[in-house]
């Protein structure tokens, strides 16, 4: 009897330590995906940004090659921060009233390789959690298609396979939305930059 006892509650703490270690995991601030910028930087990313769209969005002429732009992490990450106008999560306060923000406050976006990289801080049940996914960019018919390679919820990993399917399907309700502009005829990820081609 004592030894069922005693085994019973080697499971319960066990069990116990384990939320506690998971749950501390899902909140914690992971890794930044990409540095803070200042807000200088911001205006000047966002200007570049905007700049490079202008170049790939033009009518082309017919004579000339496609017109092919690479834009960096930064850049988008600058771009999404001014049409937001959101306050990034290094410049909140303890004083920073969260509920009259949208439910994502901050973005941060960055390239490697041919992966595309995103970090954002979302309001899940009241409670503010960082996720983290990452994945191959690319474009399919006229719209932009994203295959999740990571996916991080906090500083915990969650397989692929589990989020995969529910986003691939919110991506398909939100099909409208990632359709590219009617100039630009292709978006992939390559040497760490976002390349975007003119029709």
């Amino acid at each position: 009897m004592y030894k069922k006892w005693k085994i019973d509650r080697m499971i319960s703490i066990v069990t116990l330590v384990t939320t506690v270690i998971g749950v501390y995991l899902v909140i914690k601030r992971p890794q930044p995906v990409a540095p803070p910028q200042s807000p200088a930087a911001v205006a000047a990313n966002a200007q570049s940004f905007a700049e490079k769209f202008e170049q790939v969005d033009k009518r082309r002429d017919p004579e000339a090659p496609p017109a092919e732009v690479h834009i960096t992490g930064g850049e988008v990450s600058a771009a999404f921060t001014e049409a937001a106008g959101q306050i990034p999560a290094s410049q909140l306060g303890p004083d920073t009233d969260m509920g009259s923000m949208p439910d994502i406050q901050d973005k941060q976006i960055t390239f490697d390789g041919d992966q595309a990289h995103g970090q954002f801080l979302v309001n899940l049940g009241g409670k503010n959690v960082w996720l983290t996914v990452s994945g191959r960019l690319g474009s399919k018919d006229g719209y932009v298609t994203f295959e999740p390679t990571e996916f991080k919820v906090g500083d915990m990993s969650v397989p692929v396979s589990l989020v995969n399917g529910p986003l691939q399907k919110r991506l398909a309700e939100q099909r409208s939305q990632l359709k590219l502009p009617e100039n630009v005829g292709g978006v992939k990820i390559e040497n760490g930059e976002l390349v975007l081609t003119q029709k």
